[in-house]
């Protein structure tokens, strides 16, 4: 019968993990049980998703139940029954044997000695003495006797007062040998064959359940198997995306380091040629001052012949090379001197061997003082090179430009496969997929690790001017010496973001509402739901919930139905006498069975919890007292991108904080209820 687990698995129901009862067929193709889908499409409300693939109807499709899967479905629960049984390393308990030293049957008669006969006859039981009758009088002789039968008023069928040695088979009940008449359509057989039937049946019956039982374990140990290879997949993605970002980073640290290293040089360039062009104005005022001087000392000569004579001695002597001078600098400097100035204009230059003779002629050094010239000052055009600048600004700008695009296109992207447990509308993982049996072997999945796509401009990034593309694999030393390190100011930004949202109003947090619904698979039998499944109390009787892996089994507790992994999400819940109740998170893979499934008493959990009159904050089994408040709604904000999860006190529009937990959080996130005393009620508020 080997052959027919595979079949089990395709012939069971995603929603259930049973074989399928009244099954009805999607127009997607995929079957469940009728009950569980019309209970599903009940709490999910349009648009109506397939629980298997997810595909999308907006009005609620018709569905006929599947005879033909029906049909199939029986005969193999059928094939199920008539399976051999288990091996031989397990042998069903034998039924217990009757008792060697039974306990004795008081004599009928005398009610004190103990009987040795019983009479099918008369129906009662002797002693040896009162038997005599039975073994000496001849009237006494077609009476028959057996060992003494305890419970013989039980035994003696009540219509016709004899001993019932007889069962039947169709009415499952004892009859007397004269109740064969009326069972004569029956297949009545005596109470040993019966019994022994009976007893080879249970056996058969316990020989599956043992088989059952060990399937269930192989199962719990492949979806342990498979939860730790997830978990391991999951760190190892992690951990290539942390690398990948690194490297993104070192990138992007490379092309900084190369773009800020091109500008400075620019600009070293400029300013080298800005110091020379300095040193030489301040050289050529220098000689300009001095020149100044001297004609301002010429000038200060009183008498005409020394004026001319030394003034035009002094000039030359004091210049061995020409200069040129502005005429009208020399106008105005001169003044109320025509004749100096007339001379001065007259166009002659002096030189170092005309000075050698001036004591010669007289004519000569005053026309000679003409040659003396300055040039005006003159600044050539030095500036930066604002090509160059312009293309490492523009390709720092591209980069930015498309790493933006690109991130933007997987945010956007859409999940291929939700994996939120948990779910009865189909949003579990056990509805996405089926359930393996044992002997299945997993899939590796990934045998070759892929890196995440990261859509940016060409094979080797380029950075700078046109005329000088630097490529980042091709950086100088010194980048790629660099030590890569996360930046320091992520716990600060998650810090800063805390904060930001501590100070809000309730309208600017009411801007992340979501709607919550609580999550029927999950709640416990004490915890009664309405119809709208938005309030949930403590019922007065046990509400006898169908089964289910996700449901609490011992705290009154209840799950939201859709979970959060990114994004800021924010919820309000009304609390009725809130004396013992308690609102929270948890993850979907917290424990649903014993005293660690309360929340609050584990690591996957974190909560607000109300205690009598004391308030408490729930992790990890630690408490921590908080001040009393008045107020009986809380709000929840919840910020998976950062790490945080908010407890507010809400009245009218003002919120004050109850209090906060910091978490990296690892999981899909849940709201959690739990209620206890008698009255607790826990009521979703509404969004809007």
């Amino acid at each position: 019968m080997a052959e027919l687990c595979p079949l089990a698995e395709e012939l069971s129901c995603s929603i259930c993990l049973e074989p399928f009862k009244e099954p009805v067929t999607t127009p997607c193709g995929h079957n469940f049980c009728g009950s569980c889908l019309d209970e599903t499409w009940a709490v999910q409300g349009p648009p109506y998703l397939c629980p298997h693939c997810r595909n999308s109807y907006q009005t609620r499709p018709q569905l006929c139940k599947n005879t033909v899967l029906c049909a199939v479905v029986e005969q193999f629960l059928q094939a199920e029954l008539a399976r051999p049984a288990p091996p031989n390393d397990w042998t069903p308990p034998a039924r217990a044997a009757a008792s060697s030293t039974p306990s004795p049957v008081a004599c009928d008669h005398c009610l004190q000695a103990t009987a040795v006969k019983t009479c099918l006859v008369c129906m009662a039981s002797f002693c040896q003495e009162h038997l005599k009758p039975h073994l000496e009088s001849p009237a006494f002789q077609d009476h028959s006797l057996q060992p003494p039968v305890r419970d013989l008023m039980q035994r003696k069928c009540p219509q016709h007062n004899r001993l019932r040695d007889f069962f039947c088979t169709e009415h499952n009940e004892c009859i007397c040998h004269i109740c064969l008449v009326e069972h004569k359509t029956c297949s009545p057989a005596p109470l040993s064959q019966a019994s022994a039937e009976l007893e080879n049946k249970l056996r058969h019956k316990l020989g599956i359940m043992y088989c059952q039982i060990n399937g269930a374990s192989r199962a719990l140990e492949d979806v342990r198997a498979r939860q730790q290879d997830v978990r391991e997949a999951a760190h190892r993605k992690l951990d290539q995306l942390k690398q990948e970002h690194l490297e993104m980073k070192a990138l992007i640290d490379a092309a900084e380091a190369s773009s800020t290293r091109k500008i400075k040089e620019e600009e070293k360039r400029v300013i080298s040629k800005f110091d020379h062009v300095y040193q030489v104005l301040l050289k050529k005022k220098s000689e300009i001052q001095t020149f100044k001087e001297e004609i301002e000392l010429a000038l200060s000569k009183g008498d005409e012949f020394e004026f001319l004579e030394v003034g035009h001695d002094e000039a030359v002597v004091g210049y061995s090379q020409p200069y040129d001078v502005d005429h009208s600098l020399a106008h105005k400097a001169l003044g109320d001197r025509p004749a100096f100035a007339s001379r001065l204009i007259s166009g002659h230059e002096l030189s170092k061997k005309d000075s050698e003779s001036a004591s010669g002629s007289r004519d000569t050094k005053a026309a000679k003082l003409q040659g003396i010239t300055t040039k005006p000052v003159y600044v050539p055009k030095v500036e930066l090179n604002h090509e160059l600048i312009k293309g490492i600004c523009q390709g720092t700008t591209d980069l930015k430009n498309e790493l933006k695009q690109s991130i933007t296109h997987l945010q956007n992207k859409k999940p291929e496969e939700p994996t939120v447990p948990g779910d009865p509308g189909g949003h579990s993982l056990l509805a996405a997929q089926k359930p393996t049996r044992p002997g299945k072997k997993l899939q590796k999945e990934e045998k070759k690790p892929k890196k995440p796509p990261i859509a940016l401009p060409g094979k080797n990034l380029c950075f700078g001017a046109p005329e000088q593309l630097v490529e980042v694999k091709q950086t100088d030393q010194e980048a790629a010496a660099k030590v890569v390190t996360l930046p320091p100011t992520s716990e600060s930004l998650k810090a800063k973001v805390l904060e930001t949202f501590l100070v809000k109003s309730r309208p600017e947090l009411l801007q992340y509402a979501v709607k919550v619904i609580l999550d029927y698979n999950t709640a416990h039998n004490k915890v009664a739901l309405s119809k709208t499944y938005t309030v949930a109390s403590v019922a007065d009787t046990s509400q006898n919930y169908r089964p289910h892996p996700q449901r609490f089994t011992y705290c009154p507790q209840v799950l939201g139905l859709h979970c959060y992994k990114k994004g800021i999400h924010y919820w309000e819940a009304e609390l009725q006498k809130n004396n013992f109740c308690g609102v929270g998170i948890c993850y979907g893979s917290m424990d649903r069975q014993g005293p660690e499934s309360r929340l609050g008493r584990n690591s996957a959990s974190w909560c607000v919890e109300w205690f009598n009159t004391k308030i408490s904050s729930w992790h990890n089994n630690v408490e921590k007292t908080l001040p009393t408040t008045k107020a009986t709604r809380v709000g929840v904000l919840l910020n998976c991108d950062h790490g945080f999860v908010i407890f507010f006190a809400v009245a009218t529009d003002r919120v004050h904080l109850l209090y906060k937990f910091k978490e990296d959080f690892t999981e899909a996130l849940y709201p959690a209820f739990w209620v206890f005393s008698t009255g607790a009620t826990i009521s979703i508020c509404s969004s809007k």
